[in-house]
């Protein structure tokens, strides 16, 4: 079996944060990030819950100073946007990194913030799902090529976009989520699942559910990509190790650490312990992590060659498709 692939998160909202929102710096650490060996490259999204760098216009960046690595979000809020744009966006990002795109997406948390978010962009909070799905699927069918004709939330007739993706059919579509419903949208109509909360004995628990859903659905189980956002302080001294998790999540999200530890997957600790924590995903089906790095974030990215050596696992150049279905 390959090793699983690992990627690094963009610390977008943090320079945000700490005042310095050049891209340059960002691109920069993509750049070496592929040098280093990791297999991806990821940026958050949000618009003014927690303000960051647009995502698509970022990655579009380091698209055309990257070679190698899988360019992803993580995650998009396409409720939040018109999906013919969308569609075009996505295609063209898709051209210019020459189909190593995959489009992480979720469909947002109910928390005051991110209600005001949607409140702001002229969305209804609570039509959130409808519009991801339908939204999703009008994209797929604007990457076709052929002309569409729609009339639903959105109306088209006979509409078309150029350039269409530089894979056919599109990017695949991750989705996160923990919930009987999202395991169920995940099996039917996604490329792979994208959580952030679950430990690993409940991964492997909801991705067996996945998979059945998809099998019962007459969709491949195999073809689908189990994927895990982490959060990671890395430190040989546990206490520092926690005391800087600590301090990254109650800035981040103006809540108690103990609320954000109990609802996302972290670790805090020498690299020896973060050995078997990874494996333990892996062994659940995790067959591509995504990890952010609370704090010192250029120290701590830079010791992906000290991790792969503890994991005994290889960089690897694969590349993921597949499509949302209807």
């Amino acid at each position: 079996m390959p090793s699983p692939q690992i990627g690094f998160l963009l610390p977008t909202r943090e320079r945000i944060m700490e005042g310095r929102p050049e891209a340059s710096g960002l691109m920069d650490l993509a750049v070496e990030a592929e040098k280093l060996g990791y297999d991806s490259v990821w940026v958050g999204d949000s618009l003014t819950a927690r303000p960051r760098h647009e995502p698509l216009t970022l990655l579009a960046g380091v698209a055309a100073r990257t070679a190698r690595v899988t360019l992803g979000t993580a995650v998009l809020l396409p409720a939040l946007r018109n999906p013919v744009l969308l569609a075009h966006q996505v295609a063209t990002l898709d051209q210019v990194s020459e189909g190593r795109l995959v489009l992480g997406v979720g469909i947002a948390a109910d928390v005051r913030n991110v209600r005001a978010e949607f409140a702001s962009a002229g969305v209804p909070f609570e039509k959130r799902v409808g519009r991801l799905m339908e939204g999703l699927r009008l994209c797929r069918a604007l990457w076709s090529g052929k002309p569409v004709t729609w009339e639903s939330l959105w109306t088209l007739k006979d509409a078309t976009i150029a350039p269409t993706p530089f894979r056919s059919g599109g990017p695949p579509i991750w989705i996160g989520g923990n919930a009987p419903a999202a395991v169920e949208r995940v099996g039917r109509s996604f490329d792979g699942w994208f959580p952030i909360s679950p430990d690993a004995a409940l991964f492997a628990s909801r991705w067996s559910e996945i998979k059945r859903v998809a099998r019962d659905a007459g969709r491949d189980p195999a073809a689908l990509t189990g994927a895990m956002y982490l959060t990671l302080s890395i430190d040989e001294r546990k206490e520092k190790a926690d005391s800087r998790l600590d301090a990254f999540l109650e800035r981040y999200y103006s809540q108690p650490a103990s609320v954000m530890r109990a609802g996302q997957a972290h670790y805090a600790g020498p690299i020896d312990g973060l050995a078997p924590w990874l494996k333990g995903y892996a062994e659940a089906g995790v067959s591509h992590f995504v990890l952010r790095f609370a704090g010192d974030t250029e120290r701590q990215f830079r010791l992906l060659p000290q991790v792969r050596a503890v994991l005994g696992w290889e960089a690897s150049e694969r590349r993921t498709s597949g499509s949302i279905t209807n």
